[in-house]
């Protein structure tokens, strides 16, 4: 084995979320998270990152599902990680850790896994470290596979992938943060019909409607403000909603409408990101 392995998996934002049905949708985006993994003996698993914000126990947790479907067992290892992702506002970011170290991981051990047998694992790593509710195989699955992706989070398959022309992708995050382990899921009960029809809008292959009827039903339901949301779509966004459970808030929007989107969503206290849609997969072994 090499001992020391690399993997880099891309953002992503939310088309359907799967927290209130255990069925989703998600648009990857380029930003990223690079993870390395180096394999030490006697000292468990540790993590050095520069998000001030990560949880250590989801990155340990991959390690050990996926050391435990190799059928290997690990003294130990060392992570490091690094991300364009903002922690805590809905983009993914936990996602796109444990894929990128996931893929680091198997680098390191010179081994091999299926896409999906990796979206599995990775899924059931982020339920046992709590750091999602339905497993998160929608967000996953966009992070590393790029693209649009459909998924059903209760049977562990992805039902549907698309790759879609470039578009600019338009977030606004406000500095409030949101914790998936501190999450109130009956929150989201009332809404339970329409985000099922957000749903089959994306099976469909009508992204745009899903996106935003998605959007606008967890703002309402979450007690988030739907004016950011509002303002991009005004401003020619052909979708725009909350990702995740938010804050931030995500448009998809032409090149030449981007500009006018942004200047739109911005306001005090929020940060803007500019970035592209995304359709490469994710990365394992050599830095790009």
């Amino acid at each position: 084995m090499k001992r020391v392995g690399y993997g880099r998996a891309y953002g992503a934002v939310s088309i359907v979320n799967a927290i209130s049905t255990g069925r989703g949708a998600a648009l990857s985006v380029d930003l990223y998270t690079e993870a390395t993994v180096r394999l030490d003996s006697g000292r468990g698993v540790t993590l050095e990152t520069a998000e001030k914000d990560m949880d250590s126990s989801l990155v340990a947790a991959v390690v050990k599902q996926v050391s435990e479907a190799l059928d290997i067992h690990l003294d130990g290892c060392a992570v490091w990680t690094s991300s364009t992702i903002p922690v805590a506002v809905g983009l993914k970011s936990s996602s796109s850790a444990a894929v990128a170290t996931a893929l680091a991981l198997l680098d390191a051990l010179e081994a091999e896994m299926d896409d999906l047998e990796i979206l599995r694992n990775v899924a059931q790593a982020s339920i046992a470290s709590g750091t999602s509710i339905t497993g998160a195989l929608d967000d996953a699955a966009a992070c590393m596979l790029g693209g649009v992706v459909v998924t059903d989070n209760r049977r562990g398959e992805v039902v549907k992938r698309e790759v879609l022309q470039p578009m600019e992708v338009v977030i606004a995050v406000p500095s409030m943060r949101t914790y998936t382990r501190n999450f109130r899921a009956e929150l989201l009960s009332p809404i339970r019909g329409l985000v099922e029809e957000a749903h089959r809008m994306a099976l469909e292959g009508e992204y745009w409607k899903a996106m935003t009827l998605n959007g606008i039903l967890h703002a309402a339901a979450l007690g988030l403000s739907t004016e950011p949301v509002i303002n991009a779509l005004r401003a020619g966004a052909v979708a725009a909603g909350v990702s995740g459970t938010g804050p931030a808030v995500a448009a998809v929007a032409e090149a030449g409408r981007a500009e006018a989107v942004a200047e739109a969503m911005s306001g005090a206290g929020i940060r803007i990101i500019r970035c592209r849609t995304n359709s490469n997969h994710a990365v394992r072994g050599a830095r790009i």
